[in-house]
């Protein structure tokens, strides 16, 4: 059995639906993960042969002045779910995030470059890593600029303040690769299919800035809104963020034998499958 923590979240949701044979959801009414008392009751009653955490504090520059809630959340818990996991026998799949780099190295990440998180998120994360890593049955896949559905996330914040006002600003200086969480549930599940270990970077191909994002957003959904670009020292968010944090896939293709599809043509399948429809 494949336990999913986490599993109402918007990747939770979407890894419910797409992972094999007998799949198995819990979220914070069943587990808490910050507890390792409830985590070891779980897992010792359901004895998974798999767990794919989840669960975690997203909230990046809620993070800068939640240390305490995100280390024990992004960080402990993932220790607890290691010790557990370990303890039944069972492989750990921990999400992680390209927050853990600093985005000075020019050119995509790949897994085994140098880790520099700038913000407290990051530094979460990566502290949960570490902690993953203590079960030695683990897979580590790091993804980023996330959308799903039945989450918050930026496609569906663009939408909802095009109803709302005829112009935005939007940060053209951070470049990444927005990811579905469609697309993420397909590569954790072929790296589980395939007996992959170890770390893996997994995101839709291709890179943009969020200005450029936000532009293909309006463009895809049909809608009229002015988007001004402005850089990350003119938004000035509590939380420093990487400006380039592009992530290197080549390993998850070489491995698992999959490439996630472009970011547009992903945005794209999203809001077509998207409710209600966006398109006016």
């Amino acid at each position: 059995m494949i336990l999913v923590v986490g599993a109402k979240g918007m990747l939770g949701q979407d890894l419910m639906q797409v992972l094999p044979g007998d799949v198995r959801g819990v979220d914070i009414e069943e587990i808490d993960i910050t507890s390792p008392e409830s985590v070891r009751r779980v897992l010792l009653t359901l004895k998974p042969r798999v767990v794919v955490n989840c669960a975690a504090y997203t909230d990046v520059d809620g993070c800068e002045t939640n240390v305490d809630l995100a280390m024990r959340v992004n960080g402990d818990g993932v220790g607890h779910l290691a010790a557990a996991t370990r303890e039944i026998g069972a492989l750990l799949v921990q999400v992680s995030t390209d927050y853990v780099f600093d985005g000075t190295k020019g050119t995509p990440y790949v897994e085994d470059d140098r880790v520099n998180p700038l913000s407290v998120y990051g530094k979460s994360k990566l502290v949960g890593e570490k902690k993953a890593r203590e079960n030695p049955d683990h897979l580590i896949v790091r993804t980023q600029w996330l959308y799903g559905h039945g989450g918050k996330n930026f496609v569906e914040t663009m939408l909802r303040l095009a109803g709302e006002r005829t112009e935005i600003a939007v940060v053209d200086d951070q470049i990444g690769s927005p990811t579905w969480t469609a697309d993420l549930s397909l590569a954790i599940t072929e790296l589980i299919e395939n007996n992959c270990r170890g770390t893996y970077h997994a995101a839709n191909r291709g890179t943009c800035s969020w200005y450029e994002f936000a532009r293909a957003i309006f463009a895809e959904a049909g809608v009229g809104m002015t988007v001004r670009p402005q850089s990350t020292e003119e938004l000035g968010r509590p939380a420093p963020r990487p400006l380039y944090s592009v992530l290197d896939c080549d390993k998850l293709t070489h491995d698992a034998g999959l490439e996630l599809e472009d970011w547009r043509e992903a945005l794209k399948n999203y809001l077509e499958r998207r409710q209600p429809a966006v398109r006016s």
